[in-house]
Order: structure tokens, then sequence, then C-alpha cells
């Protein structure tokens, strides 16, 4: 029987490395499991309006925050009582970052400065808020992230 010398047992172990990396990357690659969605299905058309969702969030302010408090009924979101319910246009964006299939939206749509998400919407865990609204063609846009626990 022939000895391996130290010189052929580096080219082993090195081909035999090239060889894991590549079956793993093929396995990756190949396998639906490891599917690699991006978070949103339109990122880049939102990558683009980000300037716009920046200008729109410094804009918001003391003078036009939304407050958002935990009722037995569900979540009460209030605009400012200076402004006109009616000139109110937007949406109410609600993402599950644990499940896509639980996001929805709301038009805005009011005739009081309060707006009721039902319980019966809202699951325990996480949420990302994204309030986007217009007043008088000024866009405002107010993000939050509540734990939604029902009470």
């Amino acid at each position: 029987m022939k000895k391996l010398n130290w010189g052929t047992g580096i080219v082993i172990a090195i081909v035999s490395f090239i060889g894991f990396i590549m079956y793993f990357v093929i396995y990756m690659s190949t396998n639906r499991r490891a599917d690699h969605d991006l978070v949103t299905e339109d990122y880049y058309k939102q990558e683009l309006e980000y300037q716009k969702e920046i200008d729109a969030e410094k804009k918001t302010g003391a003078a036009y925050k939304i407050t958002i408090e935990k009722t037995k009924e569900g979540l009460v979101l209030s605009f400012p009582e200076h402004l006109d319910p009616a000139k109110i246009q937007g949406t109410v964006s609600l993402y599950r970052p644990s499940n896509k299939h639980l996001d929805f939206d709301l038009p805005l749509s009011l005739s009081d400065p309060h707006l009721l998400i039902p319980d019966t919407r809202l699951l325990d865990g996480r949420w990302d808020l994204k309030i986007d609204w217009k007043y008088q063609d000024d866009a405002y846009l107010q993000k939050e992230s509540i734990t939604w626990v029902p009470q």
C-alpha cells in the first residue's frame, strides 16, 4: 500500500471542500423550501417612491400626528382635531411581517376624526401600520409598529 504525502492530502482536502460548497450552492438554489422571495411583491417600485415617503414623514410632525389607541373594540386611529375629516383621503395599510396573506388596506373615508380597525381583523402579534394620507393636496405619512393583544 502506498502512503499519501502531505501535498496529496492538501489537494484532496481542497477538492473535497470545493465539492461540498458546489453541492450546497446547487442544492440551495434548486430547493423550493429555500425560496428567495422579496419581502414585498413590488419591491423595486416601492424603492423608487421612497424619497416621497421620507418627505411626507418629515411633513407630518407633531401637528399632524395620528394617535393610535388600543381598545376592546379594536384599534382606534385619531386624526388631529383641527382638520376637517371629510377632506382627509388616503389609505391605512396593515402589514404582518410573519405572513403576507394577512396584510390588508383600508381606504380613508371619515365623517369624524376617528377610524376604528375592528378587533376581528387583527390577530395576536406584531403589525406594521402605515397611514398614508392627504389633506388639501399635502401628503402625510406615519409608520408605526404595534403588537396587538386583544383586551
